[in-house]
């Protein structure tokens, strides 16, 4: 008799999870229902923030701990048979509840309106990323002039608080024709707890949607680091495609009146632009990279070495999973920033 109301509660939590895959397909293709998310998302960032931003560490990393280990609890017992039935159910719920949860406070975002339809159309041809990287190259040799340095002449960071503030302050400062979404004056800026593993990883920070906390690898090169910030404050803002939250971190640094934020994001902006031409013109590239200044150099020595100190089995994993994660929530994968690229070049044809 047990095992008859055992079998169709697992029935009955697997078909809530089919039934819930096939609901939130649906609403991702309804825009009023998107929107309704949109609206959802501002009022619970503002909930989770009051919850957990004043939590001096992580709080949603200690949610993924002890999930992490309810569920190898759970796997371990799942090879007892006495126990094998009950703990299917479990997981089941688990499931159910995670996956319900991710969609209201996140999933449904990557569903959006996209910013390129915010944007003129134009044709991004090779001679405009070779005139925009030149134009980022000269900006960057004069931003890393004013910008600290270590004894070993590399760029680095003396107070991160005042550049997290300035994040959040120079987000209040988004064309409104691109972004209307509400600013926050609450630092979430966190670093991982998972830190050290994640330089093995080649993930440079995530967004917790649970609890609304930016999350950042603390151990990466400063160059890295401040645009990582301004990239997870972007997600904090409501943007879930990766390319756009670039696009927005861009935006959010560019025009920041501290040197450090400016230069993260020009080099970011640069190294993009590069990344997209090398396979049509490795020449042009290498050129560029010949006239890096000495300052930028050395910077860019140093994201080399972290990279290779930190290269290995879980560098190739997670940048193979994420992909795929990346391309099912309908973005190119992390391997092209094709599509950060054209927001820029269309932007730009704003400015001109």
């Amino acid at each position: 008799m047990n095992t008859t109301k055992t079998y169709k509660k697992k029935r009955f939590w697997a078909g809530i999870l089919l039934a819930q895959f096939l609901l939130f397909y649906t609403f991702s293709k309804v825009q009023i229902v998107v929107s309704f998310f949109e609206n959802l998302f501002e009022f619970q960032k503002k909930i989770h923030q009051l919850l957990f931003a004043w939590i001096p560490f992580s709080f949603g990393d200690v949610l993924y701990i002890l999930l992490g280990i309810l569920l190898i609890y759970l796997i371990i017992k799942l090879f007892k048979k006495k126990t094998r039935s009950n703990v299917l159910f479990k997981i089941l719920i688990i499931l159910n509840t995670a996956y319900f949860t991710y969609q209201i406070f996140w999933g449904m975002l990557y569903f959006q309106t996209p910013i390129i339809s915010k944007l003129p159309k134009t044709e991004v041809t090779l001679e405009i990323r070779k005139t925009l990287a030149l134009e980022y190259l000269k900006k960057s040799k004069a931003t890393r002039k004013l910008v600290k340095e270590d004894k070993n002449g590399v760029f680095v960071i003396k107070d991160l608080n005042t550049i997290q503030q300035e994040i959040l302050n120079q987000q209040k400062t988004l064309p409104t024709f691109i972004n209307q979404k509400e600013s926050t004056t609450t630092n979430s800026f966190k670093p991982s707890l998972f830190g050290k593993t994640m330089s093995f990883t080649g993930i440079l920070g995530y967004y917790n949607p649970f609890t609304a906390e930016a999350q950042f690898n603390a151990e990466l090169p400063a160059s890295y680091l401040l645009f990582t910030l301004s990239h997870e404050s972007s997600h904090q803002l409501g943007f879930a495609r990766e390319q756009e939250a670039n696009f927005i971190g861009y935006l959010i640094g560019i025009h920041s009146k501290n040197p450090g934020l400016r230069y993260s994001t020009e080099y970011f902006t640069l190294k993009s632009l590069l990344n997209s031409i090398v396979n049509e013109d490795e020449n042009f590239v290498k050129t560029a990279l010949e006239n890096y200044s000495a300052e930028m150099k050395r910077d860019r020595l140093n994201e080399k070495k972290f990279v290779t100190e930190h290269q290995g089995f879980l560098n190739e994993f997670f940048g193979f999973t994420n992909n795929l994660f990346l391309k099912s929530n309908q973005q190119e994968g992390s391997i092209t920033y094709s599509y950060f690229i054209e927001l820029l070049v269309r932007y730009k044809r704003i400015n001109q």
